[in-house]
């Protein structure tokens, strides 16, 4: 290895280099190859100065607990409702602050009539509500 008798002069001290220049070989390789790759831009999209800060957020209003029994009744927060009526109530809540509408939360019996979810989800879409939950 690097110690090997150099004959009568004594054992030879000097420092094998060719791993390193292998080494270091195989890395300007590397830096070869991947030198072109990083010279294209990347787009970054940084947040910019505002000048106007954004309006406070207000507090979104208690959300609407509605729940659908086995039977086909439907709670309006606790109170039995007529289906044909919720779209009404729906279209109600959304015009009080149509930026920031109540949560939906539907909670419905899982031996419930798919009739009458259908029936609340279609009336919730046409009165335009944008939040809805489901709640198990």
């Amino acid at each position: 290895m690097a110690f090997s008798s150099g004959g009568s002069k004594g054992p030879m001290a000097d420092i094998n280099v060719t791993p390193l220049v292998d080494v270091m070989l195989v890395l300007l390789i590397i830096f070869i190859v991947t030198a072109p790759i990083m010279t294209y831009p990347i787009e970054v999209a940084l947040p910019q100065r505002v000048i106007n800060p954004p309006p406070q957020v207000k507090e979104p209003p208690p959300p609407i607990e509605l729940k659908i029994n086995a039977d086909g009744t439907v709670y309006w927060n606790s109170s039995p409702v007529n289906v044909a009526d919720l779209q009404e109530r729906m279209q109600n809540e959304v015009q009080r602050d149509p930026t920031n509408q109540p949560e939906l939360r539907i909670e419905a019996n899982s031996e419930a009539h798919y009739e009458v979810m259908a029936k609340v989800l279609a009336a919730a879409k046409n009165a335009q509500m944008l939040k809805i939950g489901f709640v198990q």
